[in-house]
């Protein structure tokens, strides 16, 4: 049945001049998310991503060696790179510069012709014309055939045709860009982000010279925060420097740089005491954070060969349990890198592989290379497997105790943790679960919070560091059991035993609530290491947040106000007691359990009032590094963070 009831605000003509085309570079400004991500700090970043991709093309290309990126004083980016430069001849269709073309049709460039590119990561041609549409201003100079040749666009519109401004005895390319800020929520780049992106750049391209300025950034001699990246042996260098904070099982780090049925593979990997898997895959520099082809033939290369030398070893004689690939990848760090002519990538966020050829290839490269190592270090293949028996069994264990957790399923007679104090809202999207420190805090929040959506499950103490623990002793953890069963999650599958089904999640924000001292910040971190390593997906989909409670609460006669960090508390002290700070009533709130429930609503838990940070991340292998080095059992990593860190750190009385 067609219900007649028509739409708010709906036309009641609809014919052709409804139809909207939008000319050039239009669609893009409409619609920037559709070509660049978003429009918040993801996408801003993505931006120079697009421009230095060229620049990497060029290198990959045999052509540029040095990409110099610089970040204005008012965040205008400049990328310069000494390849051939933009062509700007006439081109032929368009009936202008080869340069303009580049910069403002979409799907143009030399990626489509592979006698410019072999390989490129740019492949659907849309990268600098979007951060041109994208830019409130954008000059592109380019160094060719003896000239310097300038043009300038505002939003993707020429000012006026390409000019000769100047001869030139170099080659190369420079691009400036101030991206609009009628655009993007936020135009200020961080450092740390571009930083991570040009370290990996450059261990992907061997041989490359990466520059990072920040003229933002001045110190005492007048000098420009500057950072350079180069690796000699690259992915070699990457794993060891992935590794950095774990403790090696073998001495080793196997690398491989081959070519199979025409495809360049590099692959560089090592095996460390951990309990994890860390494998990053790339094609054509392009990191594809959900696999494909090329880590699947990685995979079954790695499996197949290292069964076949402990079968052909004897070592599997006594061992009673079935091997998976799981066990064969417990503690490796490995990073995948190949170069695809005509890639096949899941869309333009290129995040998935594709060919079927490509796996074959990298299967035989890696069980060649893998099978070589083996047969000439026979006590590092004999301390691999038998990590690989240990894990096996570990994994027999675990799955014992998942099961465990799988029957105290809410959905099952086992419910759900009597700890918790669950929200009568059914709607995941509406619910949210605090984590609380404690019995008393836990009291203290059942009593503030609102019962419609909002659940609160008490912890005991610091739950189990899962950085430092097999599996099967996080699923014996009665703790972490009970944050499994309070968030509706399943674990497992036949293909992937640390899989995780977030079908059945019953929250949508799952908040953690600590006490705002050293304990309540080590809580917290423990927390996070448990959903980094065990419900990842929680992180990637933004169900994971940190609740802000003050510090103190301040009170001068009838003015009181509630302060987060120090420059409120002294802010407060200067307006009402001149500075002094003996004429203020300073509360400091070391625990929950010192507010009454009134308190911890109207600060931490009120919607309309509270702060929540939202857990992302920005840098994989970074945050994998943080979480080894802070949880691990290395120690000199986590000092050497902590001298760094010493002047940031809060020291409770």
């Amino acid at each position: 049945m067609i219900d007649e009831q028509k739409q708010a605000g709906a036309k009641e003509d609809y014919s052709a001049g409804s139809i909207q085309v939008l000319e050039g570079l239009e669609a893009v400004r409409k619609r920037p998310a559709m070509y660049i991500g978003d429009i918040s700090e993801k996408g801003l970043h993505h931006l120079v991503y697009e421009v230095v991709d060229n620049s990497i093309d060029e290198a990959l290309a045999g052509f540029c060696t040095h990409i110099e990126v610089t970040i204005g004083k008012d965040n205008t980016i400049q990328v310069r790179d000494n390849g051939r430069g933009i062509p700007v001849d006439m081109h032929e269709k368009e009936k202008k510069s080869a340069l303009e073309v580049v910069l403002t049709v979409l799907h143009a460039g030399g990626k489509f012709d592979k006698g410019s590119y072999k390989v490129s990561g740019g492949l659907h041609g849309v990268g600098v014309s979007c951060v041109n549409a994208l830019s409130s201003y954008l000059r592109a100079e380019v160094h060719r055939q003896g000239s310097v040749y300038v043009q300038e666009f505002e939003r993707g519109v020429p000012k006026e045709p390409v000019k000769i401004v100047a001869p030139a005895e170099d080659t190369g390319t420079i691009i400036t860009f101030k991206p609009d800020d009628t655009v993007f929520t936020t135009t200020t780049y961080k450092w740390q982000i571009l930083s991570n992106r040009l370290k990996e750049l450059a261990f992907l391209n061997a041989g490359l010279t990466l520059t990072l300025t920040d003229e933002r950034e001045v110190d005492e001699a007048g000098n420009y925060k500057t950072e350079t990246y180069h690796s000699d042996e690259g992915l070699k260098e990457f794993v060891a420097y992935l590794d950095r904070s774990k403790e090696p099982l073998i001495k080793d780090v196997i690398h491989l740089v081959t070519e199979k049925q025409g495809i360049p593979v590099e692959v560089a990997m090592t095996y460390n005491t951990s309990y994890q898997e860390n494998v990053y895959s790339y094609v054509n520099n392009i990191n594809t954070i959900e696999g494909g082809t090329h880590l699947a033939g990685f995979r079954r290369g790695l499996t197949r060969t290292l069964k076949k030398y402990a079968t052909d070893s004897k070592m599997l004689d006594k061992v009673k349990i079935e091997i998976a690939g799981d066990d064969f990848r417990e503690g490796l760090t490995a990073v995948i890198s190949i170069k695809v002519a005509e890639p096949q990538f899941e869309g333009q966020t290129k995040t998935k592989l594709g060919n079927n050829e490509v796996m074959g290839a990298v299967d035989m490269a890696i069980g060649e290379a893998l099978e070589n190592y083996l047969e000439e270090h026979p006590a590092e293949a004999k301390v691999i497997i038998e990590k690989v028996i240990i894990a096996a069994t570990a994994r027999h264990a675990a799955r014992k105790a998942r099961e465990m957790v799988q029957r105290k399923s809410p959905l099952t007679s086992g419910g759900l943790p009597g700890k918790l104090s669950d929200c009568s809202s059914k709607d995941p999207e509406m619910c949210e679960l605090f984590l609380v420190e404690g019995d008393s805090a836990g009291g203290t929040a059942k009593q503030g919070r609102d019962r419609e959506f909002q659940a609160i499950l008490p912890l005991r103490g610091k739950i189990l560091n899962v950085e430092k623990a097999m599996q099967h002793k996080v699923f014996e953890s009665e703790e972490i059991r009970n944050i499994y069963t309070a968030l509706g999650v399943t674990i497992g599958t036949e293909e992937d035993s640390k899989a995780l089904n977030l079908s059945k999640l019953r929250y949508h924000k799952v908040i953690i609530m600590t006490d705002a001292d050293v304990d309540g910040s080590h809580i917290a971190t423990l927390i996070l290491t448990f959903f980094f390593r065990n419900m990842r997906p929680l992180i990637e989909n933004g169900y994971v947040y940190i609740a802000t409670p003050p510090l103190y609460l301040c009170k001068k006669g009838k003015e009181q106000s509630y302060c987060w960090n120090e420059q409120q508390r002294q802010a407060f002290v200067d307006k009402f007691a001149d500075g002094d700070e003996n004429r203020v009533r300073i509360q400091r709130y070391k625990g929950l359990g010192e507010m009454n429930d009134e308190q911890l609503w109207e600060t931490t838990m009120d919607p309309s009032r509270r702060t929540l940070r939202r857990i992302t991340i920005e840098d994989l292998s970074e945050a994998d590094n943080v979480f080894s080095m802070l949880m691990g059992d290395e120690v000199p990593p986590r000092r050497e963070f902590i001298e760094e860190n010493a002047t940031y750190a809060r020291i409770d009385a």
